[in-house]
């Protein structure tokens, strides 16, 4: 529990260096001149309050939450040019914007000669509007358990210590502030240009927030970019888990499930005696689908010995969500054992899950006693298995030694063995690579195009398209996605409403994919987009360092959630 508490406060340190985060740093220097204790405890804490406030309300989600947050910024936005033009202009502030300014001249003069708090504190509140979208792994690891999870106590003590950790950095800029400002008014002799000099960085960052490029341009700094720090720190404190389930935790119960499949409902009573294999997993997610073979085969291979397996789905996407949609995939990719849905996460939060896919193996007492996350270590899992039946029924058969071969295909084949791009969130809430020159305007119809050039990991739209939390939604025929990626396999998980029938096409660099098309597609790149699942579209034949993928939907309507590559 303290390990997590850690990495989430480094995870607030790192943010100062965050792309989002750099514009802002020019309000907290404006203060460094004034008492740290009225002015820059105030601004910290203001911020702190409002990052924490609205985090919570991203993972309740919720379109008009949404809505709101971005008023807010644009509120925090205008308070913050006018604080930059008062330290400029502060003798013609009336004359430059009337009352508003004027406000924003007495509000700047109250907190220079007074040490106003309340003045700080807005502006603490208004920098914490501009700085919480800012989200690393870290921080997005907190979320996504916030989002599932819901916000509780725990969730918001994450949260705000992820803010105090980011408060703390912005505190030592702001101390060490005071002592640059001391010898920078020693050297110049002159107060007034300072003040000018901040009040144009202040409104260059406002500028720089507003049309985007805080993050379109510093993000290709190496520099300021965070993220392969926090996935470092993440990996080192990877065996630590977020309130994970013990071993010898007695089996939570199986009650919250919302419907059943390929059974009726099932209860702890039922399943004493049995080994018990529990599976969370979800559709359209690739590392569950790499799974599947495993579980079959051991359903296969020792139903009969005592062994139950049970599948937990518990949605990603609100499409899966719909018990219809599971039937379908449960059916398609010819699943016999009982599937529970857990489309209010009740069993995942009863489990205190945070993983797609994860196995938790339950003896015949009913005692979790193994647990593994994502894919691979199927032998170890495997051995366990039969080590478990074997404690349950000493009068069992010695198992064979060998372990279950399995062979996968389409999408259900093993992940190649090398560097690949990471999966990759097309709506707004987990979005990452974005580069159309137009700045997404979140749930309302706008045309994009694609740049001359994509840097690996970086994808594009062209054509009209609604971009939603979740999903981007094509709204004319022939509108399209770049994608530069690495790797051997890309699956896109894609739908259209209604499940209506999409003509698309892909092509790999340019050309048609011929022998490195993937199941869901033609050696010409065509294909039918229907219903809302994973769709399987390269496997390539030849391994390049990256290469430029591209699929263009011939009808409108088409409803694009994410990349995932193997």
């Amino acid at each position: 529990m303290i390990l997590i508490f850690i990495l989430v406060y480094l995870g607030g340190l790192l943010t100062i260096f965050a792309p989002c985060v750099l514009p802002a740093i020019p309000f907290i220097f404006a203060k460094s001149d004034q008492p740290f204790r009225r002015t820059g405890l105030p601004i910290l804490l203001g911020m702190a309050a409002t990052f924490t406030v609205l985090a919570c309300i991203a993972a309740i989600g919720g379109a008009w939450l949404v809505q709101l947050n971005q008023y807010g910024r644009y509120v925090a936005m205008a308070l913050l040019l006018v604080f930059g033009l008062a330290l400029i202009f502060p003798t013609i502030s009336e004359r430059l914007m009337g009352p508003f300014v004027n406000f924003g001249g007495r509000l700047q003069e109250r907190a220079d000669q007074q040490g106003n708090v309340k003045g700080s504190l807005l502006l603490g509140i208004a920098v914490g509007f501009l700085w919480a979208p800012c989200a690393g792994p870290i921080l997005g690891l907190v979320l996504a358990g916030t989002a599932l999870n819901g916000v509780n106590f725990y969730s918001a003590l994450l949260l705000l210590i992820f803010a105090a950790g980011a408060a703390s950095s912005l505190g030592i800029a702001l101390l060490a502030g005071t002592k640059v400002l001391g010898v920078l008014k020693k050297g110049f002799g002159a107060e007034e240009w300072l003040r000018k000099i901040l009040g144009i960085t202040v409104v260059l960052g406002v500028l720089f927030i507003a049309f985007g490029w805080d993050t379109r341009f510093l993000a290709q700094l190496a520099y300021f970019n965070t993220t392969k720090t926090e996935q470092a720190l993440i990996s080192q404190l990877s065996n630590t888990k977020l309130d994970q389930t013990s071993l010898k935790d007695q089996m939570p119960s199986l009650a919250g499930a919302t419907e059943w499949i390929n059974s009726r409902p099932l209860t702890n009573e039922q399943l004493h005696g049995k080994v018990v294999l529990i599976d969370f997993w979800t559709y359209s997610c690739i590392n569950c689908i790499r799974t599947l073979p495993y579980l079959k085969a051991w359903d296969a291979k020792y139903r009969d010995t005592g062994l139950v397996i049970i599948g937990v789905h518990a949605p990603e996407f609100a499409f899966e969500k719909v018990p219809a949609n599971v039937q379908q995939a449960v059916s398609q990719f010819d699943l016999p054992y009982p599937i529970a849905l857990d489309n209010n996460y009740a069993i995942w939060n009863a489990f205190h899950n945070h993983y797609w896919p994860a196995h938790y193996l339950v003896d015949a007492n009913g005692v979790i006693r193994d647990e593994h996350f994502g894919e691979g270590d199927y032998e170890e899992t495997e051995k366990m298995i039969q080590a478990l039946l074997k404690e349950a029924n000493p009068k069992l058969p010695e198992f064979d030694s060998k372990s279950t071969v399995v062979r996968g295909s389409g999408a259900t084949a093993p992940a190649a063995n090398m560097p690949s791009s990471p999966e990759t969130y097309i709506g707004y809430a987990r979005q990452e690579g974005f580069s159309s020159p137009e700045r997404i305007l979140k749930d309302e119809a706008r045309t994009y195009s694609i740049p001359s050039q994509l840097n690996v990991n970086d994808w594009a739209l062209s054509g009209s398209w609604i971009v939603g939390s979740e999903a981007a939604s094509l709204q004319n025929p022939n509108g399209s996605m770049n994608y530069r990626f690495k790797g051997r396999d890309l699956h896109l998980v894609m739908g259209s409403k209604d499940n209506a029938p999409i003509r698309f096409r892909v092509t790999l660099d340019g050309k048609a994919p011929l022998d490195s098309h993937g199941s869901d597609i033609d050696a010409q790149g065509y294909g039918i987009l229907n219903q809302e699942r994973l769709y399987q579209l390269l496997r390539l034949n030849q391994i390049g360092s990256s290469h430029l993928f591209k699929i263009e939907f011939l009808d409108r309507g088409a409803r694009v959630f994410a990349f995932t590559f193997g």
